[in-house]
């Protein structure tokens, strides 16, 4: 069984930093992608930003320039630093693994919410 330990969110106000990590533990395919979604009520979970375990990433237009996503393999953690925080930036936070071989796997979620 796989689990992901998300933490790092929190208030911070518009302009401030925040950095995500993400722990991963249990029996993980190596080869994987690990990326941050969020979601705010009434709207569907998006895709802010992914890493491959080779170390290709992708973000989010919105997020570009401002976030950074990162991942430690030898200790299955993926890190979203978030810089230049806006207030449409605020939602749950969630950390997700996509092995090569095997289902999808969800942290619990992390709020971060951005004051102007």
């Amino acid at each position: 069984q796989v689990q992901l330990v998300e933490s790092g969110g929190g208030l911070v106000q518009a302009g401030g930093s925040l950095t995500l990590s993400c722990a991963a533990s249990g029996s993980i395919f190596s080869i994987n992608v690990m990326g941050w979604y969020r979601q705010v009520p009434g709207k569907q979970r998006e895709l802010v930003a992914g890493i491959s375990s080779g170390g290709n990433t992708a973000y989010a237009d919105s997020v570009k320039g401002r976030f950074t996503i990162s991942r430690d393999n030898a200790k299955n953690t993926v890190y979203l630093q978030m810089n230049s925080l806006k207030p449409e930036d605020t939602a749950v936070y969630y950390c997700n693994l996509n092995p090569q071989y095997g289902p999808l796997y969800w942290g619990q979620g992390t709020q971060v919410t951005v004051s102007s």
